[in-house]
C-alpha cells in the first residue's frame, strides 16, 4: 500500500513538472524562433556566396580569409574601440552625479534624474539633428563659443578623427541617464549606518565616497560596464543619423556594425556580411567573458 502511495505521488510529482515548460513554451518557442535560429543560420551563410539575384554556392572560409585581410575590418575595429574607450568615461561620471544625487535633503531630485534620463528615451534621430547643428563647422554652437575665446574650430563631422569624438560625445552624453538610473539603484542599497560611523571617525567626503561608496558600488559598477561596453560596440544609428552614408570621412570613421551594413545592404554581399556579424558576436562574447573573469578580482561581493 505505502509503495502504491509513493509510486502515485512520483508519478504526480513527474506530471507536474511539464506545467513549468508548458508556461515557458511560448518564450522558448520566441527565443529560438529570433535569436538562436538567426545566429545558427547567420553562420552558415557567413561560409556561403550568394548571387545578385538570390542562391548560395559553399566557399568554406572564403569570407572569413577575405574579412581578415581587409584593412577596412581594422580601421572599423579602431574606431569602435576609441568610441567605446570614449564612451566609458561616462561611467566614473556617472557614479559621481548619482551620488550626488542620492544626497540626504538634496531638492528637486526626480526632476534631475528626468533630465538625464531623457536622451536615453529619446530618438536617436531626433538628438542626432540636434547635435548636428551644435557641431556645424559653419554657424554651429560650440565653434561660437570656441571662437569667443579665440579658437577657431574644425569643421567637425566632415573631419577624419574629428567626427569620431564628436559621435562619441554625444554616445557618452547620451548614455549618462541610464547609466545613473543603474547606479542610483545600487547606491539604495548601502546602508546609511556604514556613512554615520565613518563620519563620527572623522572620515571626510571623499574618503567616504572613495572608501564606501565606489566599493560597494562595484557590482552595479561592473554591470553598467558589461552594458555600455555591448551597447557601443553595436554603434551604427547614431553614426549613420550625424555623419550619413555618403560622407567623405565615413570610410575612415564607420564602426563594425557600419562595416557590416556596407558589407551586406550597400555592397550586397550577404555572405561577407554574415561572416562580419559573426565576428562582432564572437569579439563580443570574448570581451563578456573576460570581463566575467576579471571582475573576481574588483567587484565586492557579500
Amino acid at each position: 500500500m505505502t509503495a502504491i502511495r509513493s509510486g502515485a505521488k512520483a508519478t504526480h510529482r513527474k506530471y507536474d513538472g511539464a506545467w513549468p515548460w508548458l508556461f515557458v513554451l511560448p518564450l522558448l518557442i520566441g527565443v529560438v524562433g529570433f535569436y538562436v535560429w538567426p545566429i545558427i543560420q547567420t553562420a552558415y551563410y557567413s561560409f556561403t556566396t550568394w548571387g545578385v539575384f538570390g542562391g548560395s554556392t559553399w566557399t568554406g572560409g572564403a569570407n572569413y580569409a577575405a574579412l581578415f585581410a581587409d584593412p577596412q575590418l581594422y580601421r572599423s575595429l579602431l574606431n569602435t574601440v576609441i568610441y567605446t574607450a570614449i564612451v566609458l568615461l561616462g561611467v566614473p561620471l556617472s557614479v559621481w552625479l548619482a551620488s550626488l544625487l542620492n544626497t540626504p535633503g538634496l531638492r528637486f531630485v526626480q526632476f534631475y534624474r528626468l533630465l538625464f534620463f531623457l536622451p536615453y528615451v529619446a530618438m536617436p534621430v531626433a538628438i542626432s539633428l540636434v547635435w548636428r547643428m551644435i557641431f556645424n563647422g559653419d554657424f554651429g554652437l560650440l565653434n561660437w563659443v570656441l571662437k569667443l575665446v579665440g579658437i577657431h574650430g574644425p569643421y567637425w563631422l566632415t573631419t577624419e578623427w574629428f567626427a569620431l569624438i564628436a559621435v562619441s560625445i554625444v554616445g557618452l552624453w547620451s548614455s549618462l541617464g541610464f547609466s545613473m538610473i543603474l547606479l542610483g539603484a545600487g547606491l539604495k542599497n548601502i546602508p546609511p549606518d556604514l556613512y554615520e560611523a565613518a563620519e563620527l571617525d572623522g572620515a571626510s567626503r571623499p574618503r567616504q565616497f572613495f572608501s564606501i561608496t565606489v566599493p560597494l558600488l562595484t557590482p552595479s559598477i561592473f554591470f553598467v560596464l558589461i552594458i555600455t561596453i555591448i551597447s557601443s560596440f553595436q554603434l551604427f544609428d547614431l553614426l549613420y543619423a550625424m555623419l550619413g552614408a555618403h560622407n567623405a570621412v565615413m570610410p575612415k570613421t564607420m564602426s563594425l556594425v557600419f562595416y557590416f551594413y556596407q558589407s551586406g545592404f550597400i555592397n550586397n554581399d550577404k555572405g561577407f556580411a554574415s561572416a562580419v556579424a559573426i565576428f562582432i558576436f564572437a569579439l563580443i562574447g570574448v570581451i563578456t567573458l573576460v570581463q566575467f573573469r576579471l571582475q573576481r578580482r574588483w567587484v565586492h561581493n557579500d
